[in-house]
């Protein structure tokens, strides 16, 4: 297994800058999950670990090899691209083993690898079928089960999945992260999809406009976002931001959110070191969904504040029930038990003021 390491680095297409000082770590054996909108920079990053473009500016490190200068073939990486780029005149066996018949592979290795292979990714009964004989799934085990064979320090996949349906999307999803967990492999993996950057990473950097926004855990990004780009980008739905005013009595801090039924003021606790400076003054007040539900429903060790909202749509998603209501002038969605809240209704609620989150709109980055 191999640490990957990028430093420093930046790119530009003349006038337009494609990567602004970016620096990742992905420990020997870790997930890391590129996540971003389409042209924050993620796939031109993989491309430059993956030797496809130049590296201007800044290093890139497999191990403790700066790999700047070596040809993609020099770096021990396989790369499963979102086209399955099969040989459709090829069976299975022969797709797989190309890469290494082009390396000259004694065919007793190739066969090793490829029965090795085969097994994981459940393709040995379909080594000699062609490419228009599988489902779209089946194509892109083969697609993965070529780059396993070659067995490489890294692998990169570029949105491998986004060609696929909803439901294949999940299979293939689980099939990657069993893969992972079994071969114990670096992966480096670009997505715009947080769902599956949220159920494959164990290091999740999210990307916007050629610059990091944050890097940590699929947890550590959901529950503490750094700023208000990666609250409203994770999450689905995404988190609540509802703009307030920030007030003290007594050594306790108090969002006040303003709507035409009157103000309402959410008690956060003591006031913090972080919180102070911000008194008085215009704060964004985040709250996930599922902090904010029917009173008393919800789970142990939270800390409620009630308050009554109405209810003015109900989408069902057979787990529970997601609602829209009116909260500091702004819409908002609570996630409720399955059945419960009719449109038109006034209903109990409660918010989970240990899991809310303080922004601040000028710079908007979380408060503490």
């Amino acid at each position: 297994m191999t640490s990957l390491t990028v430093r420093n680095i930046s790119k530009s297409f003349g006038n337009y800058t494609a990567l602004d000082n970016i620096n990742i770590e992905a420990k020997s054996g870790e997930f890391l999950v590129l996540l971003g909108p389409s042209g924050c920079g993620k796939s031109t990053l993989l491309n430059m670990i993956a030797g496809l473009e130049k590296v201007p500016e800044g290093q890139v490190l497999i191990g403790d090899e700066v790999v700047n200068e070596l040809d993609p073939k020099d770096r021990d990486i396989a790369m499963v691209f979102q086209s399955y780029a099969l040989y459709p005149s090829m069976t299975v066996r022969q797709n797989m083993s190309f890469g290494m018949r082009v390396r000259k592979v004694p065919a007793a290795e190739q066969k090793v690898a490829i029965d090795r292979v085969s097994k994981i990714l459940q393709l040995d009964q379909m080594l000699d079928r062609r490419p228009s004989q599988l489902s779209g799934g089946q194509r892109q085990r083969v697609a993965m089960g070529r780059a396993l064979v070659r067995d490489p320090k890294i692998f990169l996949f570029d949105e491998p999945l986004s060609n696929l349906d909803a439901k294949l999307r999940v299979e293939m999803r689980t099939e990657i992260k069993k893969l992972h967990r079994k071969l114990g492999v670096t992966i480096v993996y670009v997505t715009h999809d947080q769902i599956e950057a949220m159920t494959l990473a164990t290091k999740v950097v999210v990307m916007r406009q050629a610059r990091i926004q944050q890097i940590g855990t699929p947890q550590e990004i959901y529950d503490r976002p750094e700023n208000l780009y990666v609250a409203g980008f994770i999450g689905s739905p995404p988190m609540n931001l509802i703009p307030g005013i920030l007030s003290e009595t007594n050594g306790v801090v108090s969002v006040n959110l303003v709507s035409e039924g009157g103000t309402i003021a959410v008690p956060l606790g003591p006031v913090t070191a972080a919180q102070r400076p911000f008194i008085g003054k215009p704060i964004i007040f985040g709250a996930r969904p599922e902090t904010i539900t029917e009173a008393g429903m919800l789970h142990e060790g939270a800390v409620p504040f009630e308050f009554e909202g109405k209810i003015e749509v109900v989408e069902p998603t057979g787990s529970d029930n997601l609602v829209i209501i009116q909260l500091g002038g702004r819409e908002a969605i609570a996630r409720l038990r399955p059945g419960a809240g009719v449109v038109g209704n006034k209903m109990l609620l409660s918010i989970d003021t240990k899991r809310a989150l303080l922004f601040d709109p000028a710079t908007e980055q979380r408060i503490g």
